[in-house]
């Protein structure tokens, strides 16, 4: 048996389409998630929608929204996003370094 996540762990939920066939697509973003901010993210919810929609939040502020960012997130700027609400201290490498050419 599994403890519960602390009390300052965070979540992050991904609504999505199960009309559109998107379960495969979130669990993905999830999966990676998670193996990024393990040590952070206390829980990864997979929320069934319709109605076409895709909306990533992380303790319930929005993140991602299919509809008004265009689509759907490259994983890069989405473990951008999550990170700035989960650890904004938190370097992420070579991630990092992709947004600046400088790097």
């Amino acid at each position: 048996m599994t403890s519960p996540p602390e009390a300052s762990a965070h979540r992050v939920a991904i609504t999505y389409c199960t009309q559109c066939n998107w379960l495969l697509r979130a669990a993905w973003m999830a999966q990676e998630l998670l193996s990024t901010f393990g040590a952070e993210v206390g829980e990864v919810a997979l929320v069934p929608g319709t109605g076409g929609v895709f909306v990533i939040e992380a303790d319930g502020r929005p993140i991602w929204d299919r509809r008004t960012d265009g689509g759907f997130p490259e994983i890069t700027e989405l473990k951008r996003r999550v990170r700035d609400v989960v650890n904004p201290e938190r370097s992420l490498g070579h991630i990092d370094r992709l947004r600046d050419p400088r790097g």
